[in-house]
């Protein structure tokens, strides 16, 4: 039997334009079994594509989860070893399943691998935590007497559009902290895997292309504004939490009460030279960072179009 039946991949999607989700499906080893976790109240999104492959299963949350929480939905309905965290927006490249085959191996020690960019080099898919820039690791990683994977480089995070995870390494389907709703779900679980003594790795060999900004309805230009704005208020609540959760709340303050007078004065500055959309986009990343500084929940949503 071949490993990829070891192997399913959750794609959790928010109203995804359907030629995009298909182009990511169209990508996949027919042997992988795919959960496509729908994270809104729409019961009736991606049905058409259902009688087309007898590897997809579709289910739907109700509501929105946000990203970590919609994951750990979809982690719940996984009976496998190994589990893909893909992006409906990614294609998988030609060669990536047969390259994988060698990694989902009982007796390899890893945690989570990341992928790289077939074509966008300008994005980093993995890196270091800051503490961590000087740290030297091995250049190979040794699977066992007579097996090198020569393709995997030890990292301390990788990007959330795709990674390959071992679930027999956590106890609990809740793998994400479901306090994120949007970023940094993927660099707190790796800090939290760092902490464990885990391993995460990047696989120079696992090659992806990722549209970037296309899983959801928010890349419509009739929702970029909002989307604009959840996103800036998002990104700065996560920002802060995730120092503070991992680093504390006096090197969390230090981190961004730059950030916090930033965008105050440029909230003034957009006021009085009536420059609407950046005001806009100011006060969302004022709002997101300050709940966050005094211990709200990550509460902002749009006119509830993002329930």
């Amino acid at each position: 039997m071949s490993n990829l039946k070891n192997l399913t991949i959750v794609i959790v999607t928010y109203k995804t334009n359907e030629d995009i989700l298909n182009n990511c499906l169209n990508s996949i080893d027919r042997e992988v079994q795919i959960k496509v976790i729908e994270n809104s109240s729409e019961k009736e999104s991606h049905i058409s594509l259902i009688n087309k492959r007898d590897n997809l299963s579709i289910y739907y949350t109700g509501k929105n989860l946000g990203y970590g929480g919609a994951n750990n939905f979809g982690f719940n309905l996984v009976e496998t070893d190994y589990v893909i965290v893909a992006n409906p927006d990614i294609i998988f490249h030609k060669t990536f399943f047969e390259n994988i085959k060698k990694y989902l191996d009982s007796s390899f020690n890893f945690t989570i691998i990341g992928s790289t960019y077939n074509k966008d080099k300008s994005f980093a898919s993995s890196g270091l935590f800051k503490e961590n820039e000087k740290k030297i690791y091995k250049d190979n990683i040794v699977l066992s007497s007579d097996k090198t994977l020569d393709n995997l480089v030890k990292v301390d995070w990788v990007t959330g559009c795709m990674m390959l995870i071992n679930s027999k390494k956590f106890d609990s389907p809740k793998i994400f902290d479901e306090s994120f709703f949007l970023y940094f779900e993927e660099f707190d679980l790796c800090k939290k895997i760092e902490i464990l003594e885990g391993n995460v790795y990047m696989a120079n060999d696992l090659l992806i292309d990722h549209l970037g900004n296309k899983s959801s309805f928010g890349s419509e230009p009739k929702n970029q504004l909002d989307f604009e704005r959840l996103r800036e208020w998002h990104w700065m609540w996560s920002t802060f939490y995730f120092y503070k959760k991992n680093y504390g709340y006096l090197f969390a303050i230090k981190k961004t009460i730059g950030k916090l007078l930033r965008s105050f004065f440029k909230i003034i500055f957009y006021t009085i030279t009536f420059n609407e959309k950046m005001k806009n986009k100011y006060i969302s990343r004022f709002s997101g960072l300050f709940n966050s500084i005094i211990g709200k929940k990550s509460f902002y949503r749009v006119n509830n179009k993002y329930q």
